[in-house]
């Protein structure tokens, strides 16, 4: 029986965050990507918050043309320049 991509990446999902939890002093950084957008959060599970949120939909990238690696780049130095300006300095990667 074929599994549908909803069910699939579900499953993917649930077995990464049974090993990998987010706490205040090292927040978990979830990665996001769909065929045409990019998005990247900073989670804290423990208080259930998003700490940092950036995406290429965003004010300061979503005028930029490049191609997706150049947008994941200006992505990636967004949520990094975000979240040591709020005094996050490591991160678990999800």
């Amino acid at each position: 029986m074929a599994f549908s991509k909803q069910f699939r990446r579900l499953k993917i999902k649930e077995s990464i965050r049974s090993r990998v939890n987010g706490t205040a002093e090292m927040p978990r950084l979830s990665v996001f990507r769909s065929n045409k957008q990019i998005s990247v959060q900073v989670i804290d599970d423990v208080a259930g918050k998003t700490l940092v949120s950036a995406s290429s939909l965003s004010k300061e990238i979503a005028d930029f043309k490049g191609n997706k690696i150049q947008q994941a780049e200006k992505v990636g130095a967004l949520v990094a320049k975000t979240a040591i300006d709020k005094g996050i300095k490591a991160v678990v990667f999800d």
